[in-house]
């Protein structure tokens, strides 16, 4: 009796055993579906599946990054912008082997694809003199006995120096996170939400490799029916052996298969709907889009007619996604860039110079041009821009 009816049955029969003799016997294998397999959690282990080998994360992180390192930053204090402030400065040559607009770029990216971004103070004799951007893997919490961060650990080539949040004039790093309603140091990525689809665009990805490597044929069985019993484990190796060296693969395409006797060749027929695979990557990747806030018609992706045009679905980009991630860092590094240089600033977006905005911006003086019951004064307050 085969192994898997006694694990269905637990050994027992209610059927009359009985031999039957005589007429040839069909040999069958019953399988079972397993679980999943899904890539393993961990910001290095989603780079190598995402970023490196997803063209969708790679193209949704680098949009995002480029696009928000784009949008230029000011200084504003006392209400008055400031074009020559020492921290701008600072931030357009934060290091000597990295340019400002680098180091931003190294920021959002680490935000959408680890959730975390550290940026730390180089300091000497108190005097803040650089910054640079360390990589969040190597960033581990230190918590203090009320649970707040009083260091954080940053281990490379073997050793691991504690960088303390009570330096002066500013704490030696800046922690930017994305929110996590589960942790209360470390931030969740898009990348972390999207590991599902990107796991099922991966596994496309690969079936389709697959299927072209087998010259773009389904697969089959080869069915054995003898009365002799089963095939014993050396006719077997041997039967599997012949089969992927002589008929496996594209270049074995087309070859004819000679079967000795009580062999036969049954092809496995996949409908187009069981195994719509090129939709299910269309699928995968839409959500994949979805979770960096990206839309879909600017990745390429077939079958989304959400915005009407291309130029309508480009601002929803900017303003969903881009502006708000731009406000939010820029709000956190001048807090914490400020007590280093002795005032009370603050780091604002200059989104007039964003040329992708500049639609919308036009639209926006148009109508507080329109506005006759509003004075001079009122107007460019309400613009933004100067006496």
């Amino acid at each position: 009796m085969p192994h898997w009816w006694n694990r269905l049955t637990g050994g027992r029969s209610n059927a009359p055993q009985e031999k039957k003799s005589g007429g040839p016997q069909t040999l069958l294998a019953v399988t079972q579906l397993g679980e999943a397999s899904w890539s393993r959690r961990g910001f290095v282990s989603l780079c190598n599946e995402g970023f490196a080998r997803n063209p969708v994360v790679y193209r949704c992180v680098r949009m995002i990054a480029e696009a928000a390192n784009h949008v230029p930053l000011s200084v504003e204090e006392n209400g008055k912008r400031l074009d020559d402030h020492p921290a701008l400065k600072l931030l357009a040559r934060p290091n000597p082997r990295q340019s400002g607009g680098e180091m931003l770029e190294a920021v959002y990216a680490y935000l959408q694809t680890a959730g975390n971004a550290y940026l730390e103070a180089a300091m000497v004799d108190g005097e803040l003199k650089g910054l640079y951007c360390l990589r969040p893997d190597r960033m581990r919490v230190v918590a203090g006995k009320d649970g707040w961060p009083t260091a954080y650990a940053y281990t490379a080539g073997g050793r691991t120096v504690q960088l303390s949040q009570e330096a002066a004039p500013i704490p030696r790093v800046l922690h930017l996170a994305l929110f996590h309603p589960l942790d209360d140091h470390y931030g969740l990525s898009p990348l972390d939400a999207a590991q599902q689809s990107l796991d099922i665009h991966n596994a496309a990805s690969r079936w389709n490799k697959s299927l072209l490597d087998n010259a773009a044929r389904p697969s089959g069985a080869l069915v054995y029916s003898s009365t002799s019993g089963n095939l014993t484990a050396s006719q077997f190796e041997r039967l599997k052996t012949e089969l992927e060296q002589g008929y496996a693969g594209a270049g074995n395409a087309g070859r004819p298969m000679v079967l000795e006797g009580g062999m036969d060749w049954k092809t496995i027929a996949l409908s187009p709907r069981d195994m719509d695979f090129i939709e299910l990557k269309n699928v995968a990747a839409r959500e994949i889009a979805l979770a960096f806030g990206v839309p879909p018609m600017l990745l390429g992706i077939p079958g989304d007619n959400t915005y009407s045009n291309l130029a309508e679905a480009n601002r929803a980009l900017w303003r969903q996604t881009v502006i708000p991630l731009v406000r939010r860092v820029a709000a956190e590094l001048g807090a914490w860039l400020a007590p280093a240089f002795g005032g009370n600033f603050a780091l604002i977006p200059d989104l007039d110079r964003v040329e992708a905005l500049a639609e919308d911006r036009a639209a926006l003086w148009a109508r507080v041009g329109a506005a006759d019951f509003l004075s001079d004064e009122e107007k460019r307050a309400m613009l933004g821009v100067g006496s």
